[in-house]
């Protein structure tokens, strides 16, 4: 179901029957027996209890969302339980960071694959976090007690914070569980979310890069698709079951439920859920938000980016060392590279601005006849998307130029900050705890590659932002070095010893104030971030609040609008959800037909061996020659590598399950198409599609192509 659509609709009073479109939506679990008659009409054979039960071990039991301890309830990626010795397969690209940690030059991980043939053999993820669902429950009469029109947002904030904070500790009182309150519909409705977390994931297998990131960036958000996207893992816990950090005396976790994996056939048309942690979506974003986004947001990222991108590609193909310690990192910076101009392509071919419009048109008819809040709050919405704008634009720079572009800045200015507080506190303060964090940062960092990276996003910075945001010592540098910001990156690299561990190693054992204070790359990079900082106060808060007041109040006038009368789900905001829809192929463009599933000829087909993003390992060509499928082929005696469903997806569901109406494990999904790139700020029904690993692709490579049938054995396989 559109919001344009139903508003529209609603506004000129035509009454719409009570349908909800089954390929849209990110649904709580908790409220899915609103869907129930959609879903069975879609092909699910199981009831809702089957999907989210507080009483008995059901779907949600086997859904991981993938964290790190810091941030556990922020999911980077979904993983599925697939044994009943907890077996976990999630993405490759969302296990391929820990396959970098692990990768030295003698044990490539990221380009032989790695495979535990017995438990022993796993390898230990500190910091990685498992969080698996126990309920969910709506608070939103409770927190809104405590809330008031007149109140002002910072109030606002506050008091939500305070009551959340009390719902959170009587949930886990007298349990080892977490518990989180989240804001839905732009902070119109509140839920309760109670997990139990684990902190020992271990890595068990993952096949090579040249396979698990088949086609790279070039093949990225697109169809047809040929990846070998997993990885799996393996969560462990006390022996008496409870969560732990990494023991040699932990064991298994024995979950409440595992997933089935399919080998069987599938069709065009079978119904597909996806039950995973998205991350944000934005569909009640305004035309002055969305204005911002691809003028600014994305544009500005794709554009910055480009630098940085060509920098690690050239560095990385010329020396195997620096490919493994910038692997993640790429991997990082290029995927939302490419999808911030996909994206851009798409909202303009999809003419989404003139969509938002239409929608505030007739809001504002509704509008006229509502409380005056509702009136006012388009209004706020654009004062407050206009005030901001220079300052976005400046931020977006210096974030994506100066603070993550390159890494030496930031990790001089924080490291300089905090030793020095230390020793003005004391002077003989003893910073050698520090030694194991430098150890951690330089294992995977390269200070020539860094610098090259600082001279060239510095100089881009400082030739395309705005001079009068632009930190004061870019410009008195640009100045100095006669715009040859390669000889300036030369000087900052030479003398500060944030670059190089051995001079950062010598001066913990006898450090000084003055020389911190006068490192010249922690003084660049304090200033970035100072600028940053002050960039963040140069909107007036009253401004902030308003939009903030206006965001609000635009989304509960739809939710009025709406007024039950459709399914509306909220957005993403990386807690569990389902979707649910149909395995189904599409026409993109006139003339162009295509098939809901490819196999491994296509692989074939698309090996390039001038290319790193296209080469295939020699093993599975002889496989393949040998037509050594495995008992995994479809009817037609080809081997089904991925397959696309209309499933409503982002980031976050990368690893999700995509479960048959039985369900059984069927794939993973891991990718969207960019024809609809859009789908994030505005789902289209008609191009919107999941791209997904099919698990017949992921049992072959575990079984004929490792030989791992240790694992193999685990699984409860269905044919």
């Amino acid at each position: 179901m559109k919001i344009r659509t139903l508003i529209v609709a609603l506004a000129m009073l035509v009454m719409l029957p009570n349908v909800a479109k089954a390929d849209e939506g990110m649904w709580l679990l908790s409220l899915l027996g609103k869907n129930y008659a959609d879903m069975q009409k879609a092909g699910f054979k199981l009831t809702p209890e089957d999907v989210y039960s507080i009483n008995q071990s059901c779907l949600k039991d086997a859904i991981v969302g993938l964290g790190n301890a810091g941030s556990p309830f922020w999911h980077f990626c979904t993983g599925e339980i697939i044994s009943s010795k907890g077996l976990m397969s999630t993405n490759h690209h969302c296990g391929y960071g820990k396959l970098q940690e692990h990768s030295t030059v003698e044990h490539d991980y990221l380009r032989d694959g790695f495979w535990a043939y017995s438990m022993d053999q796993e390898l230990p993820n500190p910091g990685l976090t498992a969080s698996i669902l126990i309920r969910i429950e709506d608070v939103t009469a409770r927190v809104k007690e405590v809330l008031s029109d007149d109140m002002s947002e910072g109030d606002r904030e506050q008091a939500i914070q305070k009551i959340s904070e009390k719902i959170e500790a009587e949930a886990v009182e007298g349990t080892n569980y977490d518990a989180k309150v989240r804001p839905m519909f732009n902070g119109n409705q509140f839920f309760l979310f109670v997990h139990i977390i684990y902190r020992d994931v271990r890595l068990v297998g993952a096949p090579p890069s040249s396979m698990g990131k088949f086609g790279g960036d070039t093949d990225n958000w697109s169809w047809p698709r040929h990846t070998c996207d997993f990885s799996m893992f393996r969560i462990y816990t006390a022996p008496d079951g409870s969560p732990a950090d990494y023991s040699a005396d932990n064991v298994p976790l024995t979950p409440k439920h595992h997933l089935p994996v399919s080998a069987g056939e599938l069709n065009d048309g079978d119904f597909a859920m996806v039950m995973g942690f998205p991350g944000t979506t934005d569909r009640f974003l305004t035309s002055y938000g969305l204005e911002e986004t691809m003028d600014i947001t994305n544009k500005l990222r794709y554009e910055i980016r480009t630098v940085k991108i060509n920098i690690l590609r050239e560095e990385m193909a010329a020396d195997q060392a620096t490919r493994i310690k910038y692997a993640s990192k790429y991997a990082s910076c290029s995927n939302y590279w490419k999808y911030s101009n996909e994206q851009n392509k798409a909202l303009k071919a999809l003419n989404t601005m003139g969509v938002k419009k239409e929608v505030e048109r007739e809001y504002s008819e509704w509008a006229r006849t509502q409380a005056p809040k509702y009136g006012r709050a388009l209004g706020l919405i654009r004062d407050g998307y206009a005030a901001r704008r220079n300052v976005e634009e400046a931020n977006q720079y210096i974030v994506e130029g100066l603070l993550s572009g390159p890494e030496g800045p930031l990790f001089a200015a924080r490291m300089a900050r905090t030793m020095q507080y230390r020793l003005e506190q004391d002077k003989k303060a003893d910073l050698t705890g520090y030694q194991n964090y430098i150890n951690n940062y330089f294992k995977d960092y390269d200070a020539n590659v860094d610098k090259r990276l600082v001279a060239a996003l510095f100089k881009y910075v400082v030739d395309n932002m705005a001079p009068e945001y632009c930190p004061k010592f870019l410009i008195a540098a640009n100045k100095k070095y006669k715009g040859n910001f390669e000889k300036y990156a030369d000087d900052l690299f030479s003398k500060s010893i944030f670059t190089d561990q051995e001079k950062l190693t010598k001066f913990l054992s006898k450090p000084n104030l003055s020389t911190l204070k006068k490192d010249p790359l922690a003084k660049a990079g304090t200033e970035a971030l100072s600028t940053y900082m002050a960039l963040n106060e140069a909107v007036p808060q009253e401004v902030q609040e308003n939009l903030q007041r206006g965001i609000r109040d635009f989304t509960d006038g739809i939710l009025k609008i709406n007024d039950n009368r459709k399914l509306m789900s909220p957005d993403a905001n990386s807690t569990i959800r389902l979707t649910y829809g149909n395995v189904m192929s599409y026409i993109p463009k006139d003339g162009v037909t295509y098939h809901h599933y490819t196999t491994l000829k296509g692989v074939i087909e698309k090996e390039d061996s001038t290319s790193s993003e296209f080469a295939v390992p020699a093993r599975l060509k002889d496989l393949y020659t040998a037509k050594n499928f495995g008992g995994y082929a479809n009817k037609r005696g080809e081997l089904p590598t991925c397959f696309i469903t209309n499933n409503d997806i982002t980031g976050g569901n990368s690893g999700s399950p995509v479960i048959n109406g039985k369900g059984v494990l069927i794939g993973l999904a891991f990718d969207g198409n960019s024809e609809a790139m859009s789908g994030d700020i505005d789902f289209e029904e008609n191009l919107q599609r999941c791209i997904c690993l099919d698990s017949r692709y992921m049992l072959w490579v575990i079984d004929v192509y490792a030989g791992a049938k240790n694992l193999i054995d685990e699984m409860d396989i269905v044919r």
